[in-house]
């Protein structure tokens, strides 16, 4: 993990980028590669079966062209897979950002990193949940 501003071309440097979405965590290395991109150790297209899964983690990267040009190692965890897939997102737009500072105003405009604040709403005492009131009877 490098905090180099200008990569260069044909070294090993990994930039990193942390995303948030929900409950879940995604830590995403990116370098100059081949295109290979892993998550947890398995294939992107393997760990998000979905598609809309898969292309919402991989869509940073269509949008900068970057998909033949960078390989990615990441690891996510907690939440479920439609939030990990939304961490994945946010980490690699950061770790774009970090690796090609020109690209930062094209996918800040695209909101690639803007992140997702809404969380789940506790529960209230008093209360079957968040919002659910328990039975009311009248009589």
């Amino acid at each position: 993990m490098s905090t180099v501003e200008t990569p260069v071309v044909g070294t090993k440097t990994w930039f990193l980028g942390t995303g948030r979405r929900k409950e879940s965590v995604a830590r995403v290395f990116l370098r100059a590669g081949t295109g290979k991109f892993t998550v947890n150790g398995r294939e992107v297209d393997k760990y998000f079966p979905n598609h809309a899964w898969s292309h919402d983690a991989t869509e940073p990267l269509k949008f900068t062209s970057l998909t033949e040009q960078v390989d990615v190692l990441v690891t996510a965890k907690g939440g479920g897979v439609g939030g990990q897939a939304g961490a994945v997102r946010m980490g690699l737009s950061r770790a774009i950002s970090r690796f090609n500072p020109e690209l930062r105003p094209a996918l800040r405009k695209n909101g690639f990193l803007t992140r997702d604040s809404r969380m789940k709403e506790r529960k209230k005492y008093g209360q079957k949940g968040a919002r659910k009131r328990f039975q009311f009877t009248k009589r």
